[in-house]
């Protein structure tokens, strides 16, 4: 099973979509595997965000990050990545679809609300990043069958 980290970012927070981002990928049938709030730490930014360094937006990122707390989870499943890209909506809301989260909730860029992993590579990277591994709790979805082949 691939694991996608998603984040629900400062402004998500503040606005109240971390419940919205939760269930809709809930009700896709993906497993909340691991779930935090916290204040970003500067030094887990910079790393997060580090194939961004020397960017003129980095510092931007980086401190907008950390401005006010955020949601981190870890979701799992079959095609979880693709499915949660497809859930959020393309990185500039002004691009995302009409039902995905940035589209119905977003208006720039840099206040699109929430961040998922954009492949199982970097899924796994941003999740062990994150997250210790006795964080993460394995379980099944009962029912699980009527998702999968």
């Amino acid at each position: 099973m691939d694991r996608s980290l998603v984040i629900v970012k400062p402004d998500g927070v503040q606005r109240g979509l971390t419940g919205e981002v939760i269930s809709r990928i809930e009700r896709r049938g993906y497993r909340l595997v691991a779930v935090k709030m916290l204040q970003v730490p500067r030094s887990l930014a910079e790393s997060h965000y580090a194939v961004h360094a020397g960017k003129s937006f980095y510092d931007g990122l980086v401190s907008y990050i950390c401005s006010s707390p955020v949601v981190v989870m870890v979701w799992e499943g079959k095609k979880v990545i693709e499915a949660v890209r497809q859930v959020v909506g393309a990185t500039n809301p002004t691009n995302a679809a009409p039902g995905t989260l940035r589209g119905d909730y977003a208006v720039e860029v840099g206040r699109n609300h929430v961040h998922a992993s954009d492949s199982p590579e970097n899924g796994q990277a941003e999740v062990a990043l994150w997250f210790r591994p006795e964080e993460l709790v394995a379980w099944e979805r009962i029912g699980e069958n009527w998702l999968y082949e």
